[in-house]
């Protein structure tokens, strides 16, 4: 598979474990449970765009890595999935995403590419991930479902020295459509909060159910 990122954006996520950049407008959204949630408003589409820094205790920084890339695991705790698979399209791998939205709005659907590096930085052993919307896929769009063509992630983890990890995240969607800018700031704030922490991230027992739920999908398979 061909490079999809520039050796730069990994970088640039992974210093802001170092030093966060929230200069041009950032402002502290939230903070709790030991993680802050700052935001920066976008005047062009009225939205924001979210920055999550934080701990995550009792998560070694390998299996986060590991169960973030795990799509059949996203399906288990995030009830808003409809469709969710990697896929070749024409050449290029990449990732279909379909999302519930409640009546009388319609679904959202996503093409992304996505693409994870295990660094050795200076002795630093740090997992980047990073993703964004690709409008170039020969993906059909569904009657009835709205296309996102704006949505980026970036996330960088390591060890915070203990058995936890540290974790930067950065999330920016617009869904489109006319929905309220203030409905879409809250589900993107809804759907930032859960990948950063509480729903990618139940600390006790993950390792255990992550592999009971692999099993399980390979019994399926079989």
């Amino acid at each position: 598979m061909s490079l999809q990122f520039r050796d730069e954006e990994f970088q640039r996520a992974w210093k802001e474990l170092d030093e966060p950049q929230l200069d041009g407008g950032w402002e502290l959204f939230t903070e709790t449970m030991g993680v802050q949630i700052h935001r920066l408003y976008d005047k062009e589409t009225g939205l924001y765009e979210y920055k999550v820094f934080g701990a995550l205790g009792g998560c070694t920084t390998e299996l986060c890595a590991d169960v973030y890339m795990d799509l059949m695991y996203r399906k288990h705790w995030d009830g808003y999935v409809k469709e969710l698979y990697e896929k070749d399209f024409g050449g290029q791998t990449a990732i279909y995403w379909e999302v519930k939205y409640p009546f009388p709005l319609s679904n959202r659907d996503y093409v992304y590419i996505r693409e994870r590096r295990d660094l050795d930085v200076d002795g630093r052993k740090i997992w980047v991930i990073l993703a964004r919307s690709s409008g170039e896929m020969a993906c059909a769009e569904k009657k009835g479902v709205l296309r996102v063509k704006d949505y980026k992630q970036s996330v960088a983890m390591e060890s915070d020295g203990a058995s936890g990890t540290k974790v930067f995240l950065n999330y920016f969607d617009n869904p489109g459509g006319m929905i309220p800018t203030w409905l879409v700031n809250w589900a993107a704030k809804v759907s930032c909060w859960s990948w950063s922490y509480m729903g990618m991230f139940p600390h006790e027992g993950l390792q255990e159910k992550w592999e009971e739920l692999n099993t399980l999908s390979k019994t399926e398979k079989t």
